[in-house]
């Protein structure tokens, strides 16, 4: 990423901020809409905070996909701004038809229109300047700059919870992300240490480990059983915390967890003056999730903005129902497997509670090796007469060509459906009779793009 398309993308979240900045300034209420996954709600969080800090209002909606339809909808309402947050780069057009103006702060990838010749429209993403939505800034990320001149620098933890959400920082933290961590730690908003990357430290350790999916440990992520076998084979006890462990035990710990995946010893990310529950940066991220997955995405915003009470407790709750389902999840593809063809595999479900994980799994599987981490992985949810699909694939086969939004959203259109996303992650929406004609388009794509 050049500083040039840095700075360009910057100038451009400049305008949409002083946009943003008019219209709170005439007392306008600002039409907020955003994403329903981690990335979307901290997005939310991060604009819905800044307007309420410069003394506006808002009116926030979160969905799960932005349809035509829902853009219609809107055309009848009377705000003068409109601010879409993780969404809207697939209808620059039919944005730029609402009444007053509109912004948007997305990080997808952009095909056809780039809402360049709207003048009522500021389209802030950074794929207009050549750079990578999928590692170089999150939705949260972007909301984030398109409000750092109104003096936010505090929401820098947010912005990132976002980033972590949507595993932009697994690896190295780069481009746009790297700024805002910077910015963050120099503002003593965000605190940097080593240590191990374990999900959920207040559990016993096997049920602790068990629960980490990122990394993902072999044999014992997803696997309850195998945690408590591989603890008592190094002679650790399984039933306390790891914080009641001596330190010869977590010293021996560590040396056996990297063993299995260097990664689990890493640099964590806390915001030091949040609640204890949300101060490890992608703990906050998991309880977001788990959040939308549940539907319940006002106790998602209501954490972002601070109203907490009931909505931490409430979505401390759903973090743990979720984890539980994941370890379901993991159980069933590592019992099932997946369904292969040539280039893809898939795996399929009609049940209720797999539907809303089916992403995270795939992800998860992969990484795993539970699934083969050579063949991108479609996970398709039955819904009444449509299926709903998402694809996951790995860096390695991004470098081999494969490119998941745009194989998902030319094969959608085939069959009158929608589809985009990121070239790792990307997601559709077809006729449930369509299945394994999308199946078979989409497998001859990414054939293409592989060779």
């Amino acid at each position: 990423m050049s500083q040039e398309a840095q700075h360009s993308l910057l100038n451009r979240a400049d305008e949409a901020c002083s946009i943003i900045k008019e219209h709170i300034n005439k007392d306008h209420i600002v039409r907020v809409i955003s994403h329903n996954d981690s990335d979307g709600l901290s997005a939310a969080g991060v604009m819905c905070n800044a307007i309420s800090k410069q003394g506006g209002k808002f009116h926030v909606t979160i969905i799960p996909r932005l349809k035509e339809e829902f853009v219609q909808k809107l055309r009848s309402e009377r705000y003068k701004l409109f601010v879409f947050c993780d969404m809207g780069s697939a209808y620059p057009d039919l944005i730029a038809k609402l009444k007053g103006n509109s912004v948007i702060c997305d990080h997808h990838q952009i095909h056809g229109d780039d809402g360049e010749k709207y003048e009522n429209l500021v389209h802030v993403n950074p794929h207009l300047f050549g750079m990578d939505g999928t590692r170089d800034v999150s939705g949260s990320g972007v909301s984030y700059i398109s409000v750092k001149g109104m003096d936010n620098t505090d929401l820098s933890g947010l912005a990132l919870v976002g980033a972590f959400g949507d595993m932009q920082c697994n690896d190295e933290i780069q481009g746009v992300n790297k700024m805002i961590l910077d910015e963050g730690m120099k503002a003593g908003i965000i605190e940097e240490h080593e240590s191990l990357k374990i999900a959920y430290k207040e559990e016993p350790i096997y049920k602790a480990l068990s629960y980490s999916f990122n990394p993902a440990l072999k044999g014992i992520s997803g696997d309850p059983e195998g945690a408590k076998a591989f603890l008592e084979e190094h002679g650790l006890s399984y039933g306390i915390k790891l914080e009641d462990f001596a330190p010869e035990e977590k010293d021996l710990l560590k040396e056996e967890l990297i063993k299995i995946n260097p990664k689990v010893f890493d640099k964590i990310y806390s915001i030091p003056r949040e609640a204890p529950q949300l101060r490890d940066i992608e703990d906050y991220s998991r309880i977001l999730d788990a959040c939308g997955k549940n539907k319940k995405y006002s106790t998602g915003v209501s954490i972002c903005i601070g109203e907490r009470e009931e909505a931490l407790d409430e979505g401390i709750k759903l973090a743990q129902k979720y984890r539980d389902s994941l370890v379901k999840g993991i159980d069933w593809i590592n019992k099932e497997g997946s369904i292969q063809l040539d280039n893809i595999q898939y795996i399929y479900t009609e049940d209720k509670e797999k539907k809303r994980l089916m992403g995270t799994i795939s992800s998860i599987g992969i990484e795993l090796e539970i699934l083969d981490p050579n063949k991108p992985v479609i996970a398709i949810s039955k819904m009444h007469d449509i299926i709903k699909i998402s694809g996951r694939t790995t860096m390695p086969m991004i470098q081999k060509g494969v490119d998941l939004s745009y194989a998902l959203g030319e094969a959608a259109k085939s069959f009158n459906g929608s589809g985009g996303g990121h070239t790792i992650a990307a997601g559709a929406v077809v006729p449930f009779k369509d299945k394994d004609n999308f199946l078979d388009i989409v497998d001859e794509i990414v054939g293409t793009q592989i060779n």
